[in-house]
């Protein structure tokens, strides 16, 4: 897999000189505002859309690219694979596409929503905004095979960090962008075994996790409950898009571990981040926004490559 990332790695930056926050200018002006204002409706029917969104750009950028593969419906589709079965959202990339659609027909690209609809999610759940740039095209190709790139929750930091520098992105990127949990929720599957089961260990509850706050887990996911019950990421403010997720950090009070090694990895470069951010909010936010534009940048397909779907879910 490893091999496949640092491929992949190499990639990273080739073509995205062809992406522009202006590339819509002409063809389709009021791509942003016909977003925002399907987000802002979407938001009154779901109250935790903004996180499933940013969620779908990542885990679609993360294999092979930002190239709405992920859309794809099929019997080899990634939205099924193991790491997909949790993401949410899909409907309202399809509202955003009809009304794209209807405005600006065959222009606007799926990739290109996945990108607009995080940044417009961040800043609606009172994040930072950044001009996205755009021009990405659609992958005629669902990637499920990839789809063990996408980070589970359960892997350690040395092994998060390779995968983030085999995307192109370093400590700090990887540390904002894990600030992405300041908002939305996790199953309790994803961190049941820091309460019952650390390191395969019967009994062992992860010591980096507050006690307290274990306590309080082992209640909402008890042992041999639902494991699909949703959790809040931050249990401070977890509709907000803050800093708060670092101070949970500095209280050992992260939900997922590759959330807590972040801070509880002795001699980590990671510790001073996670320390910075706590501390100022604007850092954070101006790390994050510069993180997403790399990340978004992920072996984006230009030019003639790809389509422009007319149905996100489907190649024309």
């Amino acid at each position: 897999m490893i091999t496949t990332l640092f491929l992949l790695a190499m990639m990273v930056g080739a073509s995205n000189s062809q992406l522009s926050a202006t590339y819509y200018a002409k063809t389709c002006p009021n791509v942003s505002s016909i977003v925002r204002s399907v987000l802002q409706q979407a938001e009154q029917n779901d109250i935790w859309i903004f996180p499933k969104l940013v969620r779908l750009h990542f885990h679609d950028c993360f294999v092979h690219g930002c190239d709405a593969s992920l859309l794809l419906n099929g019997t080899d589709s990634e939205k099924t694979a193991t790491p997909n079965l949790s993401t949410d959202g899909y409907a309202v990339i399809d509202d955003i596409k009809t009304a794209l659609e209807k405005a600006c027909p065959r222009v606007v690209s799926c990739a290109d929503i996945l990108a607009l609809a995080a940044q417009i999610s961040v800043s609606l759940g009172g994040g930072p905004t950044w001009k996205v740039p755009l021009g990405r095209r659609d992958s005629r190709t669902a990637h499920r095979e990839g789809t063990g790139t996408i980070p589970t929750g359960h892997e350690s930091l040395a092994n998060i960090a390779t995968l983030f520098k085999s995307m192109g992105l370093d400590s700090s990127d990887l540390v904002a962008l894990s600030g992405v949990h300041t908002f939305g929720r996790a199953r309790c599957a994803a961190f049941m075994d820091r309460l019952y089961n650390f390191n395969n260990v019967s009994g062992k509850i992860d010591p980096t996790l507050n006690g307290t706050y274990a306590k309080t887990l082992g209640q909402l996911c008890p042992k041999g409950g639902d494991v699909t019950s949703l959790i809040d990421l931050d249990e401070q403010t977890s509709l907000t898009f803050d800093n708060k997720y670092f101070l949970n950090l500095q209280n050992r009070r992260g939900l997922l571990q590759t959330d807590q090694e972040l801070f509880s990895t002795k001699g980590a470069e990671t510790v001073a981040i996670v320390n910075r951010f706590a501390s100022s909010q604007s850092q954070f936010f101006n790390s994050f926004a510069k993180a997403m534009i790399k990340m978004g940048n992920i072996n984006p397909l230009t030019g003639t490559n790809g389509e422009i779907r007319l149905d996100c879910r489907k190649i024309n």
